[in-house]
């Protein structure tokens, strides 16, 4: 027969345990959540389902693409291997320019088209995110 002292300690223990795995399972659902996935303009192209969660989107701004009218920027992030169209208000990182490593952070409209929040451009003019830098590897090859 169990005594008293020990159901309650057991008991207790389980409850510990149990609240354990309750904010685990709450942590992990709110950082799911806020989970930015990076692609390339090629990943883009070979999705079999375009998503309506935020995205990241990395390559070069091409050549001759930027488009400024009075507060919106168009331009053409590419890997070399496909492209894609991107749509953009707000302030443009003093980074940013053709020929230059840009991160866009918004939502795919199409397998062409992308509307930007956010431009990350915070690292000096030689450095290039490794995500990008690896996607464009691998479309180069």
């Amino acid at each position: 027969m169990i005594s008293k002292k020990v159901k309650l300690r057991i008991t207790f223990l389980f409850l510990l345990f149990l609240s354990l795995v309750l904010i685990v399972f709450l942590i992990l659902k709110s950082l799911e959540e806020n989970v930015v996935y990076f692609k390339s303009p090629t990943e883009i192209q070979n999705l079999s389902e375009l998503t309506k969660k935020k995205v990241r989107i990395g390559g070069m701004v091409k050549k001759n693409s930027i488009e400024i009218m009075s507060n919106e920027i168009n331009f053409v992030i590419t890997d070399y291997k496909n492209e894609i169209r991107v749509k953009y208000s707000g302030i443009i990182p003093n980074l940013f320019e053709e020929g230059k490593g840009v991160v866009a952070e918004g939502f795919i409209q199409d397998r062409r088209f992308f509307i930007a929040n956010k431009i990350l451009a915070k690292h000096d003019e030689n450095y290039m995110p490794p995500e990008v830098k690896e996607a464009l590897e691998t479309n180069n090859d």
